[in-house]
């Protein structure tokens, strides 16, 4: 679905007469393949370079080295641009920031407009999509009066509208209450499980990883760590230095000595009432 072949990102500071004042590698000779239908977790601190790899599945950035092929279109064709994002969307960390509409219905239906869909098509795909994530009964109330994880809702049903492969979820939760984090989270799993959508989530929520099928965690533009949620969260030792923490059951089971490395609540659970027999 995703293929990055040995792609640098080069982020060039100007000074006020136009020279090059800095330059700074996002990406660095970054070479990563996701398949379809596949749920990817990337992690990362702080200036790690997962945002501007995200940024550069959806053609907002392009490689200053090196290639981007997301279903096969390259990226850097200018000419591909439409093509990436009707089947690659993108879900950002404020969703403030993408809605534009009066109501839900015409803020769902925005994309697929632009696209010059037929009306009766567009309508019956905005329909599902409102239908697919609960939204359908407050389709005609303005966004602006929702919760915080419905207005993310909002923003992955105008997504699905376009009827898409991949979505790659931006921090997506970084500005919800728990309630809302979860929502999302649970979203993006069902439509992995149930639609067989391409799922990338760029996170620094370590529980929100646990039910990828892959997490990449990044360290100055290059992979730093790859393998499943457990593979990556048996190095806690690698992971404390990378600037993260692990998630919190595997972290207690730690603290009072269960074996293994335990990642949800009922892992945790079983591993205890087996430690006390």
């Amino acid at each position: 679905m995703v293929r990055f072949e040995n792609v640098t990102f080069e982020y060039i500071r100007r000074d006020e007469e136009g020279n090059v004042d800095s330059i700074t590698t996002a990406l660095d000779d970054l070479s990563l393949h996701i398949k379809k239908g596949e749920f990817v977790a990337i992690l990362g601190s702080n200036g790690s370079g997962k945002s501007t790899l995200a940024r550069h599945i959806n053609a907002l950035l392009k490689p200053t080295e090196g290639k981007v092929l997301v279903a096969g279109y390259d990226t850097s064709n200018d000419k591909d641009t439409l093509e990436i994002r009707q089947r690659a969307g993108m879900v950002f960390q404020n969703p403030d920031n993408q809605i534009i509409a009066e109501t839900v219905e015409e803020d769902v239906a925005f994309g697929p407009e632009n696209m010059g869909m037929p009306v009766d098509e567009m309508q019956k795909r905005v329909d599902e999509a409102m239908k697919r994530v609960g939204l359908y009964k407050k389709r005609l109330e303005s966004p602006n009066r929702l919760s915080g994880g419905q207005k993310q809702k909002v923003a992955i049903a105008g997504i699905l509208a376009m009827k898409p492969e991949c979505i790659i979820f931006d921090e997506p939760t970084a500005m919800l209450d728990p309630a809302g984090r979860r929502m999302i989270v649970e979203t993006a799993h069902e439509l992995n499980k149930k639609d067989g959508i391409t799922i990338i989530l760029i996170t620094h929520n370590m529980e929100e990883t646990v039910g990828a099928d892959r997490i990449i965690v990044m360290e100055k533009g290059r992979i730093a760590l790859e393998g499943t949620p457990r593979q990556v969260f048996s190095k806690g030792d690698r992971l404390k230095e990378l600037g993260m923490e692990l998630p919190a059951m595997t972290e207690l089971a730690q603290r009072v000595g269960l074996d293994g490395c335990i990642l949800t609540r009922e892992e945790f659970v079983e591993a205890y009432k087996k430690a006390i027999r």
